[in-house]
């Protein structure tokens, strides 16, 4: 406890009032005295006795508490402290420090170490929560043990603001360099079957140019040439609705820290702009206009729907210019406006030479290149005039055999329907009979439903980078109409069209990952009974490999915990599937190298230092206390400010003027102007 002596100004009135008043006393002695008023020494010196007992001036006695100042000393934990032997050496430097603070009788020290799970290094805003309670006038100052990536330092042109002085000491090898990657710009959605552009940037501590792998949702990576430090535009096709994952990875470069960073991956979402449809019908049937009704009851359906009535061939006794047929527009369709097509159907064609050979081939090349094709089979394709004999057959999953079945019968799911994503879900319905079938063969694909016998009825396949499906009758619009109960021809039609456009949700194979609270959890879907092993790669290229626990038929699912910030990979079957761990491009990934660049300004704007630390951490800066003006830091030292705070426990103040004394001395020197004035 010590005692100290201060003088106390407690205005009578308020301070604009005294200052109003002093100011107008002051103008009115201004003129009297250039009037040569000749008592003006006199009358100053009464005015200023009577602002004086006006201010009412106190002596105060105070008895004061010395209070300690308050700094800050808080451990970046953040996962670029990971790397090398940084976290060793600033764990060491920050014990290291705790103890010669706390030698400090004169202070008190805050310490924090950050948590390591956030994405980015966000030490000021830990400063700031850590010292919320203190008053400015308490602050020492901030020593942040850090890598100096800090990504929430504030601005250095606002110094009076920030928290300081704001020393740094920096963990590290400044040698070491990186090789990192990192998507720049994409969009957030794109148009299914359209490009979309994606800014990229390779960084290299030695420059030169490099090959980027770049991957949509877990397919063949293709390369991409770019130039280290410059941004790069990489044009990507988006190749279905919903959500595709686009990963872009780098080799690893002749200066690594981590290879995590070498991989950046972002999502974009695709829509589907509309689903345009061409339905050619061989000849008029009970199912054209059910087809026709199904496909233009879906707004997002562009439908263009042809039905033969009159081939080439045919004799009549009308002249063309009576006809009210038009002609067959086939170098249109299948020749020059064939790829803008999404699905095409043909319900019981039979070749009669309206589409020609010629353009039956460009059908299977738009096939191959990843079109959709749907062949609902009627009398016609057990015939000579079959489109399995056409060059289509090279992408058909199925040949007829030449038999045609009339009678009832019940369509059933297949072993592989019932795990098919596309007819799993129709499992235990009862439905309707149909009353005829073309018996065929399968060559191909996926059978999920069956016929008289157990023969293929319907058979999906891929075809290269395109989809088919075949339906071996014709009555599937016995089910629309309600025969005999009915059945899921809507259901079945739809789901097998989004199949066809390759949605995600009804893919027969497939390996999903998500990753949610630390734990990634992994579904397979397949056509088998057992489930192929799995392998998880986290983003540092370690293995993970949990066991399957059967989820469902021909569904297996298994979780596994997770730690680390990046993409992780997950493979079974020939499958792969990614997903990220924490935000798409971890600013704690962003740059791993050991700097000072980012601390030095905020340091000098608080008269604060940066220093880097050893290997070992054992080399920290001298730490001195200095006053409020003095600079902070030096060559070999840091230091804390010695605020002088205190907390008044007991005064007792004392008046400087009485009323009476001030009315008495007021009165003398008015007397004594007067007697001047009147010489």
């Amino acid at each position: 406890m010590t005692e100290a002596v201060r003088l106390s100004l407690e205005p009578f009135l308020g301070w604009p009032i005294i200052w109003a008043l002093a100011t107008l006393t002051l103008a009115a002695w201004t003129v009297y005295f250039f009037l040569r008023g000749r008592a003006w020494l006199t009358r100053a010196v009464g005015l200023l006795v009577i602002s004086a007992a006006l201010l009412n001036p106190t002596l105060v006695h105070e008895e004061r508490e010395p209070l300690p100042s308050v700094a800050a000393l808080i451990l970046d934990k953040s996962e670029s402290m990971q790397f090398g032997e940084r976290d060793t050496a600033a764990a060491a430097a920050y014990e290291a420090l705790k103890a010669r603070l706390s030698e400090d009788p004169s202070l008190e020290v805050r310490t924090l170490e950050t948590s390591p799970g956030d994405d980015g290094t966000y030490l000021y805003g830990a400063l700031e929560g850590l010292m919320a309670d203190v008053p400015r006038d308490r602050i020492a100052g901030a020593i942040f043990v850090t890598d100096g990536q800090v990504h929430d330092l504030p601005d250095p042109g606002r110094a009076g603001g920030i928290i300081g002085p704001l020393h740094g000491l920096i963990a590290g090898d400044e040698a070491l360099g990186d090789r990192r990657i990192e998507i720049i710009n994409a969009p957030n959605f794109g148009i299914v079957g359209e490009t979309a552009t994606l800014m990229v940037r390779a960084d290299d501590p030695r420059g030169g140019t490099m090959d980027l792998a770049v991957s949509l949702n877990g397919g063949a990576p293709e390369r991409v040439r770019v130039e280290a430090g410059k941004d790069t535009p990489v044009q990507i096709e988006i190749e279905r609705r919903g959500e595709n994952m686009i990963v872009i990875e780098a080799p690893p470069g002749p200066e690594e820290l981590t290879l995590a960073n070498n991989r950046s991956a972002t999502s974009i979402a695709g829509v589907r702009d509309r689903l345009r449809v061409l339905l050619v019908t061989g000849k008029p049937n009970q199912a054209g206009r059910v087809w026709r009704d199904l496909l233009k009851s879906d707004p997002s359906v562009d439908l263009v729907h042809f039905t033969i009535l009159r081939p080439p061939f045919k004799l009549d006794y009308a002249r063309p210019d009576e006809l009210a047929l038009i002609e067959f527009p086939t170098e249109e369709l299948f020749e020059q406006k064939l790829t803008e097509f999404d699905l095409i159907i043909f319900d019981q064609y039979e070749r009669q030479g309206v589409i020609t050979q010629a353009y039956l081939a460009n059908m299977s090349r738009y096939v191959a290149e990843g079109g959709a094709l749907l062949i609902v089979a009627g009398e016609q394709f057990a015939g000579p005039a079959s489109l399995a004999r056409s060059p289509l057959a090279s992408v058909l999953p199925a040949s007829p055999t030449g038999v045609i079945r009339t009678g009832e019968f019940v369509p059933e799911l297949t072993g592989p329907g019932k795990r098919h994503a596309v007819t799993a879900p129709m499992d235990g319905q009862s439905w309707g009979g149909w009353m005829r079938y073309v018996e065929a063969d399968a060559l191909g694909g996926d059978v999920l439903l069956s016929g008289p016998g157990g023969r293929p009825l319907l058979i999906v396949d891929r075809v290269s980078k395109g989809r088919v499906g075949m339906l071996m009758s014709d009555q599937i619009w016995l089910w629309a109409s309600g025969h005999d109960g009915g059945g899921p021809f809507a259901e079945l039609i739809r789901r097998v069209v989004h199949w066809m456009m390759k949605e995600p949700e009804l893919e027969e194979r497939r390996l999903a990952l998500t990753i949610e609270a630390g734990r990634a959890k992994i579904e397979l879907r397949t056509l088998l009974d057992t489930a192929p092993p799995l392998e998880l790669e986290t983003p540092e290229g370690g293995l993970l490999t949990p066991a399957w626990s059967p989820a469902g038929p021909g569904t297996f699912a298994t979780e596994a915990p997770v730690e680390e910030l990046g993409i992780y990979r997950a493979r079974a079957g020939g499958l792969e599937a990614i997903a990220l761990s924490g935000p798409e491009n971890p600013k704690e990934y962003a740059n791993l190298e050991s700097s000072t660049a980012l601390m030095v300004p905020v340091a000098d704007a608080t008269g604060g230092g940066v220093f880097r630390l050893n290997d070992t951490g054992a080399n920290i800066p001298d730490i001195r206390r200095v006053g409020n003006q003095n600079n902070a830091a030096g060559n070999s030292w840091l230091g804390l400010r010695e605020r002088g705070a205190y907390a008044v426990r007991s005064s007792t103040s004392q008046g400087l003027l009485p009323g009476i004394l001030a009315a008495g001395l007021l009165m003398l020197f008015l007397l004594l102007a007067w007697r001047r004035e009147g010489r």
